[in-house]
This record gives structure tokens, C-alpha cells and sequence, in this order.
């Protein structure tokens, strides 16, 4: 959205878009909007890595695209950049420039796409169908000019893609037609999927604009959770490729850490959380961005102390013998640490058995 782009730099760095515009007059905006665009389609861009980081341009500098929420209110500086924030949302938004098609909703934060949502009615459409139009409708490439879809391109576009109807949301961070995969980004009922049924009379997914979309928790989303992994993959010739994911919380890992971030501001540091997932549900990213939370807060990187328990299969106890498997663990021990270091095992004179599974 260009203009919430050069709104956002006027406001928040008036210094360093005066500068732009004494050596580039009436063509800055232009400059600047071109320079941002290549940016976000470069190998090292994107749109979270530029939400972050910014891009630079030829005598202006390092040019910030978003403020992070401040952790105090000490520098006045930053609470005015983070208040100059534009967040908008625009209905029916054509696209494309080959089609006429509309997306039902796209969200943007100082003019970069980062959400995307097609909406249905469980009157006559179920979530099933949004994902449907999201993997038939909604191609990255148009199919006719081989021509990229800006908002729809992964890492260029909108960073996730929301699949919604009445009581039902699932989300998707890459679209790739009938390949796209959906999680859910529902808060669960009674210990199983799904929603409960709105309070007052509203939608079951009211949650979404009533607590994930509010100014704050949407911002702190995108600086504080939404992440890039990179993997190495080898193929069955033996080289390697580097595969790219961009991981968006889903809503009961953001309800969960945004919840101990609150209780540690209340309590401080240092005080123990339990964290229940099921089998596959994101364990290893809610700890994650647990750890990124309170590292922002201050807190002692030697001080975090993190416990998970995760099991997908019944126990099966069977009796050990404790003395025999710690010597046959120094000679593990003997090959790691070397010749130069001597091992002594002392062991109590009767046998120490155990369950262990």
C-alpha cells in the first residue's frame, strides 16, 4: 500500500526522508517504493525480514519498516515510531493485475501485506471450502502469464493466509495449490478441536479480531513469533538444497506464551510454568518464542530453566540394573573425553535396580 509506506517514513524518520528528498525531489517517493520492491523480492528479503530490519537506500540509510511494542517507557523516540504504525485492512481487494479476482479481506502494517483472509458462512460454505478457493483460486503464479502474484508469492506476500468461516479458522504460510497445507488456528473445546460457542451471542471466532487482531498483540505477533526456519535437505543424489518455512503461531502457542509474558511482568523472573501440548502441536516454537519474550524483557539467558514432557505411546516400564548401565557408559564417556582424561567408578556394593521405559 504505497501510501501507507511513504506515510510511515515521513512520520516516523522525517530526518532521513528530508534527506531523500533534497537529493532526489519530486522522484523520491518513486525511488523509495522501487528500492523497497526489490527488497522484499531479493534471496535475503521478504516481508518479515524487512518488517524487522527495514532496507536500505543510496543516501538515506537504513530505512525502518515497523517499531517493535517498547518493553518500557523510557525513550520517547521509539513510543512515537511505534505509535506512527498504520495498520489497515482492505475488503475485496483485487490482487492481481492478469485477473479481477478479490480476496475477501487483506490486512497490511505500514504498507506491507502480511495477512490474507477468504471468508465463508456455515450457512452455505464450511472453512472447507475457503481452503479450497485458496488452493484452486488463489495460485502464486498466474497460470496464463507465469507472472508472480505479489501479495500471494511466499516470503515477497501476505506472511499468512487465513481460511475462515463462522465457527472454524485455519491458515496457511505457503500457497501452493493443491499441495497447501492448513493448520488450525483454533483455541479448542473441551479438550478437543474446534471452538466454543461465542459468549453474548457472538461468532465462535470472535477471538480473532477481539484479541489476536488488536493494535498491540498484532504488531508483537509479527516481531515477537512469526519466524523463518531454513533447513538443509539432500536429495537421493546426495546434494543439498535449503528448504524455507515461515512458522505463524497458532493460537493457543500465542495464548500460552502471551499469558506467562504477562505473569512474569506481574511476578518476575525465575518462576516455573507448565506448558500442555498434545503430540505434534507445536512444543519446540511455544518455548521458542517463550525464551525470545523474556530475553526482550531483560531476563538472564543462564537464569531460563525449561522443562517439556512429551510422550505419544503408552509406557512400558522394564528393570535395570543402575550399576551395570553406568559402566557401560564410561566407556562411552572413556572415547569422548580422550586418553588424557581418567575415568573412576565407584558403585555401592548392592545392585540399584529401576523402571525405565
Amino acid at each position: 500500500y504505497p501510501e501507507d509506506v511513504t506515510g510511515w517514513l515521513q512520520e516516523s524518520q522525517p530526518q532521513a526522508w528530508g534527506k531523500l528528498q533534497r537529493l532526489n525531489g519530486d522522484n523520491t517517493a518513486a525511488l523509495v517504493l522501487d528500492r523497497l520492491v526489490k527488497t522484499l523480492e531479493g534471496a535475503d528479503g521478504g516481508t518479515v525480514t524487512v518488517l524487522r530490519r527495514g532496507f536500505a537506500v543510496a543516501g538515506g540509510g537504513q530505512l525502518a519498516m515497523s517499531q517493535p511494542l517498547p518493553e518500557d517507557d523510557r525513550n520517547a523516540t521509539v513510543i512515537a515510531r511505534y505509535a506512527a504504525s498504520r495498520l489497515r485492512v482492505v475488503p475485496q481487494l483485487v490482487y492481481s493485475l492478469d485477473t479481477a479476482d478479490r480476496i475477501d479481506l487483506a490486512f497490511f502494517i505500514n504498507g506491507l501485506p502480511v495477512a490474507t483472509v477468504e471468508l465463508k458462512t456455515d450457512f452455505t460454505q464450511s472453512v472447507e471450502a475457503a481452503m479450497a478457493q485458496y488452493r484452486d483460486d488463489r495460485p502464486p503464479r498466474n497460470a496464463k502469464t507465469g507472472r508472480a502474484e505479489p501479495l500471494l508469492a511466499f516470503k515477497r506476500g501476505a506472511v499468512v493466509h487465513f481460511a475462515m468461516s463462522d465457527s472454524d479458522i485455519r491458515m496457511a504460510t505457503k500457497l501452493a495449490g493443491g499441495g497447501t497445507f492448513f493448520l488450525p488456528f483454533n483455541r479448542g473445546h473441551d479438550g478437543a478441536a474446534g471452538n466454543p460457542p461465542g459468549e453474548g451471542g457472538a461468532y465462535p471466532v470472535a477471538y480473532l479480531w477481539q484479541r489476536v487482531l488488536q493494535r498491540d498483540q498484532w504488531l508483537r505477533i509479527f516481531h515477537r513469533f512469526v519466524l523463518l526456519e531454513r533447513k538443509a535437505v539432500e536429495d537421493a543424489q546426495g546434494r543439498t538444497s535449503f528448504r524455507e518455512t515461515l512458522v505463524f503461531p497458532r493460537f493457543h502457542q500465542w495464548e500460552g506464551v502471551t499469558q506467562m509474558v504477562a505473569a512474569v511482568r506481574a511476578e518476575g523472573c525465575g518462576q516455573p510454568y507448565l506448558i500442555q501440548h498434545s503430540a505434534g502441536s507445536g512444543k519446540t516454537n511455544t518455548l521458542a518464542h517463550r525464551v525470545a519474550h523474556l530475553l526482550a524483557q531483560g531476563a538472564d539467558p543462564s537464569q531460563i530453566l525449561l522443562l517439556t514432557f512429551s510422550r505419544r505411546q503408552s509406557l512400558a516400564p522394564t528393570a535395570v540394573e543402575v550399576g551395570a548401565l553406568v559402566h557401560n557408559m564410561t566407556h562411552l564417556l572413556a572415547r569422548t573425553l580422550g586418553e588424557t582424561i581418567r575415568i573412576h567408578l565407584r558403585l555401592p556394593g548392592e545392585p540399584v535396580h529401576a523402571l525405565v521405559d
